[in-house]
């Protein structure tokens, strides 16, 4: 691989925080509010920030114990088992696809919200007015041309990285830094119109689609998914390790990456909800830019939503690239197709490229029967579930070398980590419950994962046929 494909610790760090800091950031304040209370949102918070934390020490030591296995955390699934047993392959591939499910979802809740920021410039794309109908269907104009919008951010996307990576991850990092300014500049502003009414009362009564009120421990576990999908993306590092100039900026890029997005993150989320009336922030498409409006008016509005196309854009970039890395590492590893290992001149993952922007396409569809909003819910529970799989499976590999003592030499070290392993398989169990306590998303989510086996079937008829081969030669 090319110098021009290496990436070192500040654009590693800005991969960190602007796939962290992407949609959630800008939906997430209504999807709480409307998920929890603000005693249940605060408490969601604290919460996923201690598991996350936990989560993001066991990829860091994982990646300097096992620099060897690359592309991210699905791929120590198959070290759980027997080496090269089918145990290990299936394991293996199937917390790759998961993985790569969540990305793929992960990318269109980034554009699709990029989409409702761009409504602040041009509202026709919040247009309820019929464009046509094909039998029963009928096309309303605002989600036909969020629909185009959406597609066209994928494709450029897709272009811009077939240029280089390295090119590509300035241009994230540029937009990262764009990003992290205005959101720290937008806490400063919203000290002054912070309203401590507008969260009470603290503990306030939600309900769920059965119309059943929920109380504080329910309405926690409903929003811990939803504050994980704030995190989700500080693994980004570890995916790209491979690719970095320094091993160890790996682990320092995911540290500091978690500890930046963590105080945006606690700052905008608390603001926001003192900023606007409980139930007018559960009926927004775009919460920062309604909060902003509240004290400088639609200027303010504006150019808050123009620091969020750039910061949306950049997150947009960095998450095509981390989605496109996953199953090029895993074929690497070999947990997926050969053909996904076909590269361009410039050692870019081609065919997965495609692939992955081919089947983001298909999640795109989404905005043609949903609203931004609407959209946006469907996409973080399935994308987040998807994510836990693979995260769960670290925590518990870290936990087989703590157990064993591979890579260790003393005791100390060995405690450290097998507590902080622990915690984060706990965390990981209770997430997972918490968001496939709803029987329609956890159908949805098993559907998607069992969908696997259209790869999974011809990965191991080549890996047989390659096997016959090895055994005519011999």
């Amino acid at each position: 691989m090319g110098k021009s494909n290496k990436l070192g610790f500040w654009v590693l760090t800005a991969l960190v925080v602007g796939n962290m800091v992407g949609s959630g950031i800008f939906m997430l304040p209504r999807s709480l509010s409307e998920a929890a209370s603000p005693a249940g949102v605060i408490s969601a918070w604290l919460l996923t920030g201690f598991g996350v934390l936990m989560t993001a020490l066991v990829f860091g030591n994982l990646a300097i114990r096992k620099p060897n296995l690359n592309g991210g955390p699905q791929i120590y699934a198959k070290e759980l088992f027997k080496p090269g047993s089918n145990a290990s392959t299936l394991s293996g591939f199937m917390s790759s696809w998961g993985y790569w499910i969540g990305n793929l979802a992960g990318n269109v809740a980034i554009i699709t919200t990029f989409a409702g920021y761009l409504s602040t410039f041009f509202p026709i794309l919040t247009s309820g007015a019929k464009w046509f109908s094909i039998g029963s269907f009928t096309l309303k104009v605002g989600n036909g041309l969020t629909f185009i919008v959406c597609t066209i951010l994928l494709w450029g996307t897709h272009f811009i990285i077939l240029r280089g990576m390295e090119s590509a991850g300035r241009l994230n990092f540029a937009a990262t830094a764009a990003k992290v300014a205005g959101f720290f500049v937008f806490i400063i502003v919203g000290l002054f119109a912070f309203e401590k009414s507008n969260m009470l009362p603290m503990m306030a009564t939600r309900m769920d689609e059965a119309g059943h009120a929920l109380g504080l421990l329910s309405q926690v576990n409903n929003a811990a998914v939803n504050t994980l999908w704030a995190f989700i993306g500080v693994e980004s590092a570890v995916v790209f390790a491979s690719r970095a100039k320094k091993q160890t900026d790996v682990k320092r890029a995911t540290i500091l990456g978690l500890f930046i997005a963590l105080a945006i993150y606690m700052g905008i989320s608390t603001l926001v909800m003192g900023m606007l009336d409980q139930n007018t922030l559960i009926h927004s498409d775009k919460p920062l830019i309604d909060a902003i409006q509240t004290i400088l008016g639609p200027i303010g509005g504006k150019v808050l939503a123009g620091i969020g196309l750039i910061s949306l854009f950049g997150s947009t970039i960095g998450w095509v690239m981390l989605s496109a890395e996953v199953p090029y590492q895993a074929a690497k590893q070999g947990l997926f197709l050969p053909s996904f290992l076909k590269e361009n001149k410039k050692g870019l993952p081609l065919f997965s490229l495609l692939v992955t922007n081919g089947l983001g396409q298909l999640f795109i569809f989404s905005t043609i029967s949903k609203s931004i909003s609407g959209a946006f819910d469907f996409v973080i529970v399935i994308a987040t579930l998807s994510y836990l799989v693979p995260y769960f499976i670290s925590s518990v590999y870290q936990l087989k070398l703590v157990i064993t003592g591979e890579t260790y030499e003393g005791n100390k070290a060995r405690i450290t980590d097998g507590i902080i392993a622990l915690l984060s398989t706990v965390y990981s169990i209770w997430v997972i419950i918490a968001g496939t306590a709803d029987l329609k998303t956890f159908t949805f989510g098993m559907l998607l994962l069992a969908s696997g086996i259209l790869f999974y079937g011809p990965l191991m008829q080549k890996k047989q046929a390659v096997k016959k081969a090895s055994a005519k030669v011999a």
